[in-house]
């Protein structure tokens, strides 16, 4: 299982960046996102950036990862974990998360268009 750190942009260079998160100061490839701009935040999966994201997600993420690394340690996992199952999400919410574009309509069997 592959896990997504938050990073956020400190200087550039051509085809990466040098970044910092949770897991320090890292040179990240950028070839996935293109050109970016320091301050801006990245989803960053083994030194390669995967997806630009916003700061609210990169807490989000954070935050979700602090609640991970507590249980792991025995905790109680009282956190922000800003997620929620399949199983918990409406239709819209459901579409968002697979691409489906919002005006697509349910057919009579009740499945995603």
């Amino acid at each position: 299982m592959c896990l997504g750190i938050p990073m956020q942009v400190m200087a550039q260079e051509a085809g990466y960046a040098q970044c910092v998160g949770r897991l320090g100061l890292r040179r990240v490839r950028t070839a996935l996102v293109g050109d970016v701009a320091i301050g801006d935040w990245l989803l960053v999966f083994l030194d390669s950036a995967q997806e630009r994201i916003s700061v609210e997600r990169a807490r989000e993420v954070d935050a979700t990862l602090d609640l991970i690394e507590s249980v792991m340690q025995g905790e109680a996992g009282d956190g922000d974990a800003a997620f929620a199952l399949p199983s918990a999400m409406s239709t819209e919410q459901l579409r968002a998360l697979s691409g489906a574009r919002a005006d697509t309509q349910d057919n009579t069997q009740g499945e995603i268009a």
